[in-house]
């Protein structure tokens, strides 16, 4: 696996990622921005699905109490994610499991009080499958189904726990049917838009297991502009500060 060093949110993070197959792009940045909350103690987040660790690394740089495990399929992904735990000082935070997330069951239940995700956008069924096994299982369905996310979480996560992910806007409704069927109550969804005037192509979701009824349906989140410019709410996920939530006040807790 070939590999490029790059710098993430303007230089905060500096990440080793390869060069083919599961990259940071704007979802990634925007899924490490969406989790929004205050972490008064020290506590316990996972991420399936880890990759090279930008959405893990990035959580623990906006929240200092926080300590995120990632756990990926692929070998050489969690031997680049330890190495950019070692080179962004954050080894005490961050940690890195080769794991199929299948098999969570050999994890003790209710280990998390949250979990982030950034499942794979299509089915197997939606067309031919890659032939570079990195790449067909960070976009397609080969490593773990929709519902092997959600089966996994729900075991995971404890009493009240959150679940953040962000996923692909057609099946949206998918989703949320495994959500609410495995007890884990959508509490806000905010949509995102290439530029006004355009549909949805993604959606950023935060469930609670075991929450009451209540979705809040966030204001739309443009990427571009009319001008094709990035537009001011966009930028604000490029600085550890994130996306305020419609349902909580702002807490500053990075360093």
């Amino acid at each position: 696996m070939t590999s490029s060093r790059d710098d993430i949110l303007y230089g905060i993070l500096k990440l080793w990622q390869p060069r083919s197959g599961a990259r940071v792009n704007v979802d990634t940045v925007l899924l490490a921005a969406y989790p929004d909350f205050t972490v008064t103690r020290k506590d316990k987040f996972a991420e399936l699905g880890s990759a090279s660790g930008a959405v893990s690394l990035l959580l623990a740089k906006r929240f200092v109490n926080l300590h995120v495990t990632g756990f990926e399929i692929q070998k050489e992904a969690v031997e680049l994610a330890k190495l950019n735990a070692v080179e962004n000082g954050l080894v005490t935070q961050v940690s890195f499991l080769e794991f199929d997330i299948r098999n969570y069951r050999s994890i003790e239940a209710q280990s998390y009080g949250g979990i982030v995700v950034n499942p794979p956008y299509k089915s197997v069924e939606s067309g031919r499958v890659s032939t570079r096994s990195a790449e067909a299982a960070a976009r397609q369905e080969t490593a773990c189904r929709l519902e092997d996310v959600v089966f996994a979480s729900r075991w995971l996560l404890r009493s009240k726990g959150h679940f953040y992910c962000v996923f692909t806007a057609n099946r949206m409704s998918e989703l949320l049917n495994l959500l609410v069927n495995n007890g884990l109550e959508p509490k806000r969804i905010r949509n995102v838009h290439p530029k006004p005037q355009k549909t949805a192509s993604v959606f950023l979701l935060e469930a609670v297991k075991e929450g009451g009824i209540g979705l809040t349906i966030e204001p739309p989140l443009y990427i571009y502009d009319e001008n094709g410019e990035y537009t001011e709410e966009l930028k604000k996920a490029y600085t550890l500060d994130g996306l305020p939530s419609a349902l909580r006040k702002r807490s500053n807790c990075h360093n």
